[in-house]
């Protein structure tokens, strides 16, 4: 990632004619905010002075201690190259501080700053995560908005013409190489209209700041080709869902800490003792992970998205899979994450679940090389293969009782958290759906 001075930032936006900048910020929910400010203001910015109203905000405060500060990251600093008709738009990431110059507890980037400051104390150096989102690409009607009607039949890496969404998805990759992504791979996926773009891992934080505007980046080219890009986990009933498969690795002065070439599969006793900790918490991390609703409409099996907690060095129906790579590519990839979820957050509980793995020695199940799918519950069970939650209400029921997952995001956002998560179901809950028309009109 480039590092960046006040005086270059200056710079840049000078020679690149800049005219307006987005102070950006995620909240609790995931979504990306922004204050967008004309370049006159760039100096207010970079001396961290520019506020905003944070009792507008999903989850942030009370109105009457509404003024929160945003603090530019200098090094998030990036020009939108599809802005250049009438002068740039530019974007900084921000954190969030109160005015009294503390870091906000309620903003989801500050708390997994939070959790990257006890892994430095546990002697690692680094928390490494290359995420593999997936997406939807949708056609757009007449008024500009998105329909059900997908851009394409194709399938796993077809191309056109059957892949209908290979000139928007090589526009996208283009942008965000454009914006220093590196970009290892880019395909159709298994359901029709579905599509992967794959970017090099980082450093856990600047990969949820990448994920963020990879998001953003894939919904504005999208429009531009009369399509709509949508990250919900499963936006069609009969089809593969999209998940963001998380690959996960610590490591110490440069040193992979889940490699060992003395040992069994070459994965180090602390990548067991990791691996150990994502399986203990998972029931309770999966209402982070899988935020909506709908994610569980995804966490069902036959459509590759694992719905039992196991691992496996081969297989790919467990929740956790160890890819092939060794040496310093060695890594955990946790399987069961949606697109929806916070990056900020799904980080955050991942990372502090595999530390308790560390930190108590924990020791992981045997491997379970067998397609979980095909085995019935007996079989599951006398492997000690647990389900993970059915639906968003039971895990918000498992998040609030594991103390360990509690503590990874804080009694602010946990709280603000499961609130709004609580309305969501009791809405869901509530609402008559179209399938129970259908089953019962005329039956009753």
């Amino acid at each position: 990632m480039s590092k960046f001075t006040r005086e270059d930032i200056k710079r840049l936006a000078k020679e690149e004619n800049v005219k307006f900048i987005r102070l950006q910020f995620t909240d609790i929910l995931g979504t990306i905010k922004n204050v967008e400010i004309p370049i006159s203001q760039l100096d207010k910015a970079l001396d961290n002075k520019m506020m905003f109203d944070g009792s507008s905000i999903e989850g942030f405060v009370r109105i009457e201690e509404s003024d929160m500060l945003l603090y530019p990251d200098l090094d998030t600093w990036v020009v939108f190259p599809w802005t250049a008709e009438k002068g740039k738009v530019a974007r900084l990431i921000c954190d969030i501080y109160t005015p009294e110059g503390k870091p906000f507890e309620g903003d989801p980037r500050n708390n997994l700053r939070r959790l990257l400051d006890e892994m430095k104390e546990l002697g690692f150096t680094n928390f490494n995560l290359g995420p593999e989102p997936e997406f939807f690409l949708f056609k757009l009607d007449q008024a500009g908005e998105p329909t059900l009607e997908l851009n394409d039949k194709g399938g796993y890496f077809d191309l056109a013409p059957t892949d209908l969404g290979e000139n928007c998805r090589r526009d996208i990759v283009l942008e965000l190489e454009e914006m220093g992504f590196e970009i290892e791979a880019s395909h159709h996926e298994v359901a029709p209209g579905q599509h992967e773009i794959d970017f090099k891992y980082a450093d856990a934080l600047t990969a949820c700041d990448q994920i963020q505007t990879f998001k953003l980046v894939v919904k504005t080219i999208a429009r531009k080709h009369g399509l709509h890009a949508t990250f919900m986990p499963k936006p069609l009933f009969g089809v593969n869902g999209s998940g963001m498969h998380c690959n996960l690795s610590l490591f110490r002065n440069g040193e992979n800490a889940f490699y060992d070439t003395s040992s069994e599969l070459e994965l180090s006793e602390t990548a067991r003792q990791f691996i150990a900790g994502i399986l203990k918490h998972a029931s309770a991390f999966t209402a982070v992970t899988n935020p909506t609703v709908n994610s569980y409409k995804r966490l069902v099996p036959g459509y590759e998205a694992p719905c039992y907690v196991a691992w496996s060095a081969r297989n790919r129906s467990p929740l956790i899979r160890i890819p092939a790579s060794r040496g310093l590519s060695t890594r955990v990839e946790v399987r069961s994450v949606d697109p929806a979820a916070n990056p900020y957050l799904a980080m955050a509980v991942l990372l502090k679940a595999g530390l308790d793995g560390i930190k108590n020695k924990l020791t992981p199940p045997a491997p379970v090389d067998r397609n979980i799918y095909v085995m019935n519950k007996e079989e599951r069970e006398a492997e000690g293969i647990d389900d993970l939650p059915a639906t968003l209400a039971q895990a918000l029921d498992q998040l609030k009782k594991d103390e360990v997952i509690v503590s990874a995001l804080g009694e602010h956002i946990l709280e603000h958290f499961v609130e709004a998560k609580e309305i969501e179901w009791d809405m869901f809950r509530t609402q008559v759906h179209p399938w129970e028309r259908e089953q019962y009109m005329s039956m009753y």
